[in-house]
């Protein structure tokens, strides 16, 4: 499918490879947050960490390569399905951060908005249009 890269998406690209730069960096500077979050099932969580800070890097900057662009899209859309299960563990089991219980009004946004983020990684790298795109003709 090919796409018109606009204005906007090269905003919300720019906008998603320097979020997700910036929670991979921290994945790899300070795990200790993420592995209290990673949900018991996962093996090797200290391992894991560090693997899913390199990719969120690896992915921002796939975004920013357009041979790489739409396969860094659909990783990252990939990547944020996959660590949806440890925002939901944070959520259920009330896991403190640094000493800090969050409340609902920061895990209720934060997983309703977790199906936006893999959208958002579709859009802007290119693999879709939707919701934006024009109706073909005759369909």
């Amino acid at each position: 499918m090919q796409y018109m890269d606009k204005p906007s998406r090269r905003i919300a690209r720019l906008l998603l490879a320097a979020t997700y730069a910036f929670a991979g960096t921290a994945h790899l500077r300070a795990p200790g947050g993420f592995i209290a979050i990673t949900p018991d099932w996962v093996p090797f969580p200290a391992t894991v960490i560090l693997l899913t800070g390199l990719a969120e890097i690896a992915g921002a900057a796939g975004l920013m390569i357009p041979p790489l662009r739409r396969a860094a899209g659909m990783g990252l859309a990939l990547y944020a399905l996959c660590v949806w299960p440890a925002n939901i563990n944070h959520a259920v089991n009330d896991i403190p951060l640094g000493g800090v219980h969050l409340s609902w009004w920061y895990h209720g946004p934060r997983l309703a908005l977790q199906p936006v983020i893999i959208w958002w990684a579709l859009w802007a790298s290119g693999v879709n249009d939707w919701p934006f795109a024009r109706r073909r003709q005759g369909r």
